[in-house]
């Protein structure tokens, strides 16, 4: 499953089913006789990067270990309008129990996939990279950040806990940034690269004579961010710049050629569509 943490998701694709059922499908119990059997397939209604097929089929064996999906097309892969995606048969309950869970995971996860393919193509030959944010849905950061692989894109920090990134708020508690930062460097060790937000080129002089590794350059315009960069490769060639702020579809490849390293794009995960993706069930 590649990175996916497969006790994890099993967890919370348990936690996503009792959401969703409570204490049973009432619906399905008086309509439909026991042992009913059906088939279902996955369509696509538009075009778009399949992401969340594991996390589908893990909704159907959580309900029914004998479920299975087949899929027709791997995670990861752009797909026309009309595409069958993946099928299943079995229990009718058991699909008609799943669907809704599955199709939202598919739909949200394909649109976090698709949006970021988009943003990846329109910075080609630049040399930037775009990346993910800690600005995830809750609960679904494993498999936001996943689509966001899969469309293309590179991840950020997961929490809190696996990277030191120094922003005005931290600064301003510590004394200063440059106080916070000398603070980080000698507890975190060498292992850790320390990021610093920024938002001038004084602040950039000062978190790189600092011993900053990263700067994270909030909140300027494409002009303001290309002198930033010349200054700070003209510092020192090893600091690392990551782009953030307000970046959409249609200034992103300005920034791109600004020269940074790194585009931090909040729209991956926070305000993405989902995708429009159909799941039909007929008789067995």
């Amino acid at each position: 499953m590649n990175w996916l943490d497969e006790g994890a998701l099993y967890s919370s694709i348990g936690l996503f089913l009792r959401e969703d059922l409570g204490r049973g499908d009432i619906t399905t119990q008086t309509v439909l006789m026991r042992n009913a059997r059906a088939r279902g397939r996955f369509v696509a209604g538009e075009k778009m990067v399949v992401a969340g097929l594991e996390a589908a089929e893990e909704v159907f064996v959580t309900l029914d270990p004998q479920q299975q999906l087949e899929a027709f097309v791997s995670d990861g892969e752009e797909v026309e309008v009309g595409k069958v995606i993946a099928r299943t048969s079995g229990f009718a309950d058991v699909l008609l129990a799943g669907e809704r869970v599955a199709l939202n995971l598919l739909q949200h996860l394909s649109g976090v996939a698709t949006v970021t393919r988009k943003f990846v193509r329109a910075i080609e030959g630049t040399g930037a990279k775009i990346t993910d944010t800690r600005k995830t849905t809750p609960g679904l950061r494993m498999l936001e950040k996943y689509a966001v692989l899969l469309g293309g894109g590179v991840n950020h920090r997961y929490g809190l806990d696996d990277g030191v990134c120094i922003k005005a708020n931290h600064a301003g508690i510590a004394g200063g940034l440059a106080a916070a930062v000398k603070s980080a460097r000698e507890k975190i060790g060498h292992t850790h690269r320390i990021a610093v937000e920024v938002a001038s080129k004084s602040e950039a002089a000062e978190a790189i004579e600092s011993g900053a590794g990263v700067l994270v350059v909030d909140g300027l315009s494409p002009a303001e961010l290309t002198d930033l960069v010349g200054q700070v490769r003209g510092l020192s060639a090893n600091v690392a710049i990551e782009a953030s702020g307000l970046i959409t579809l249609e200034n992103v490849r300005a920034f791109a050629d600004s020269g940074p390293d790194l585009i931090r794009v909040d729209a991956l995960t926070q305000s993405v569509k989902a995708m429009d993706i159909g799941f039909q069930i007929q008789p067995a």
